[in-house]
């Protein structure tokens, strides 16, 4: 079958059309597909007034900022802030911080060295931690350690691991990294409000806590500085995790569950204070890790074995002794009543061949 003249000429020129509209429509497609040529399709002409009217924040039919609502049509602003303050003063300053605290502890052992009990041992133990309190002491201690290393990762640890250990390790770690301090956050806020709540009575201020402090703890002038349960640095230590700990908490969980109505701007708040706050507690734990065991003498047993020993007792927590001073036990009599409560497996005798 032949084709007239008019009929092929108009069956190309058909053909030529559709060829024009595909391309044409195809253009988003390709513009999308690079990253380049995205901003310059979805914003046209862009110079630097409109930028400049973006960011002062101006509005008028084309160019929109709603945060209220978080939908941001041409430019998140405060994203640009919140950058700038995580990227120019939170991590850099966070940083000082933290290698700071670590170059006074070592500066404080050079100097003083480790606080050895200034009297012998007398061998008779005071009953100072529970098993129930040493649990939750050491179930905080190893969630705050997992979260303060899974958060150091996150904010600093591109710099450091990726250059080292390369993009795919690099991306498995910081994915691990993500999932435990978001999975681990909220356990380590329910046992955090547990703890503060059942040693509330240990760490009310007291008058002696005044001296304690400019006494230094008993660095500082003659004597020593008198202290309860709990002495005025404990006191500190707990006060910190009662506020700034609770509010790195509620932070965390505002970051945690972004879909209860939380505004763009609320979470970009939320991440600053998160950060701030856990760096400085993190920086404070340093002292608090030190203190508690290369410091001071005697004071990681009591944690790790329930007791402590009368001189330890006097020599640091004075007050608390004379209230609880009748109630010390010979080591050799605990280690009796424990063997009881565990007696070894006894092997059956050998029988006569």
């Amino acid at each position: 079958m032949t084709v007239s003249a008019p009929h092929a000429l108009l069956w190309r020129i058909s053909l030529l059309a559709m060829l024009l509209i595909g391309l044409a429509l195809s253009q988003p497609t390709i513009a999308q597909s690079d990253p380049d040529k995205e901003a310059g399709f979805a914003v046209p002409a862009v110079d630097a007034d409109i930028w400049r009217q973006v960011r002062s924040g101006e509005t008028d039919a084309n160019y929109r900022d709603t945060r209220a609502e978080s939908t941001y049509n041409l430019v998140n602003a405060s994203g640009e802030t919140w950058r700038q303050w995580r990227n120019r003063w939170v991590s850099p300053y966070g940083l000082i911080v933290l290698g700071g605290m670590l170059a006074m502890i070592a500066l404080f052992y050079f100097i003083f060295g480790r606080k050895e009990l200034e009297e012998p041992r007398t061998g008779r133990k005071l009953l100072r931690w529970s098993v129930l309190d040493r649990s939750l002491h050491w179930s905080v201690a190893t969630l705050f350690i997992i979260l303060a290393l899974t958060g150091l990762n996150l904010l600093y640890g591109k710099f450091v691991f990726k250059p080292l250990l390369g993009d795919a390790f690099w991306a498995s770690m910081i994915s691990g990294s993500k999932l435990l301090h978001n999975y681990l956050g909220p356990v380590f806020g329910i046992l955090l409000i547990i703890i503060l709540a059942k040693f509330l009575k240990h760490n009310l201020p007291k008058k002696h806590d005044w001296v304690w402090f400019k006494k230094g703890g008993g660095l500082i002038g003659k004597g020593h500085a008198d202290a309860g349960f709990a002495n005025g640095g404990e006191k500190v230590w707990y006060w910190l995790l009662a506020t700034a700990g609770l509010l790195v908490i509620a932070s965390g969980l505002v970051l945690d569950f972004p879909n209860y109505g939380q505004t763009r701007d609320t979470m970009q708040w939320a991440n600053i204070i998160h950060a701030v706050l856990a760096l400085g507690l993190t920086a404070v734990a340093f002292g608090h890790i030190y203190i508690g065991t290369l410091g001071t003498e005697g004071s990681i047993e009591g944690m790790a074995t329930g007791y402590v020993d009368e001189t330890w007792a006097k020599e640091h927590h004075n007050l608390w002794y004379e209230e609880v001073k009748d109630q010390a036990r010979d080591e050799t009599e605990l280690a009796s009543d424990d063997a009881q409560r565990h007696p070894p497996d006894n092997p059956a005798p050998d029988r006569p061949s």
